[in-house]
């Protein structure tokens, strides 16, 4: 799976950015939290007959996108894919957070990865009406008529922040709170956002941080655009 490859030069790139001697990471109980929804490569290899499958099935499984990470750097800390569709790499960060605060890792990679290969997804999808008509995402528009799928690939190196300081990493923002919920019945559909859940979850991460909404002067959001 390329995503794997994807995921493991960038994962490089950020523990080099973070400051982190990766020899001395080695053996340690470092966690991996991989946000991702897709396994087109195998599902290719599939198509392709049983014979070309058998093969392709050891390395393709999702489960490989954080373990190709741990077993490469030796981290013997959790190695997790998380799948919550449309929010599953900021719920790693989340499950992440949750790693280091509970004492389980000193030091905890987040990542989402998202290759595309296949040529009809976008054919399946906008049949379905998710697709947006002219390719781009509005976000918070009352315009707005589905989403525009891309290929990416992040990671970012997460420690305590008495650990980072004491250490002296590069650091480039700080975690105050998170949060994470689900709409339960208050949305009219599975697929649907509503907005009762949405205020819960931001509630819930003030209350995690201890601030108040109006100490917050700048907000950035992540939305399909659906």
């Amino acid at each position: 799976d390329p995503q794997q490859r994807l995921l493991l030069m960038t994962a490089w790139e950020a523990l080099e950015d973070a400051g982190q001697r990766i020899d001395l990471l080695a053996g340690s109980r470092s966690a991996v939290f991989v946000g991702n929804t897709r396994a087109d490569s195998l599902e290719a290899a599939l198509r392709l007959g049983p014979e070309s499958a058998t093969a392709a099935q050891l390395h393709n499984f999702r489960s490989l996108l954080p373990a190709r990470i741990s077993h490469f750097f030796d981290f013997r800390g959790p190695s997790i894919v998380v799948d919550t569709a449309c929010s599953s790499s900021l719920v790693a960060v989340h499950q992440a957070v949750q790693s280091l605060r509970s004492g389980e890792s000193p030091l905890a990679l987040a990542a989402g990865v998202n290759i595309a290969l296949r040529p009809d997804e976008s054919l399946v999808l906008s049949h379905a009406g998710a697709m947006s008509s002219d390719g781009r995402c509005k976000f918070g528009d009352a315009d707005a008529d589905g989403y525009a799928p891309s290929d990416a690939v992040a990671v970012v190196v997460l420690k305590r922040l008495t650990d980072a300081l004491s250490d002296g990493d590069r650091i480039h923002a700080v975690i105050r709170g998170s949060a994470i919920g689900n709409d339960g019945r208050t949305s009219d559909t599975v697929l649907n956002p509503s907005l009762q859940g949405q205020l819960d979850v931001l509630r819930w991460a003030y209350e995690d941080a201890g601030l108040d909404p109006s100490d917050v002067d700048y907000v950035e959001a992540h939305g399909t655009g659906t």
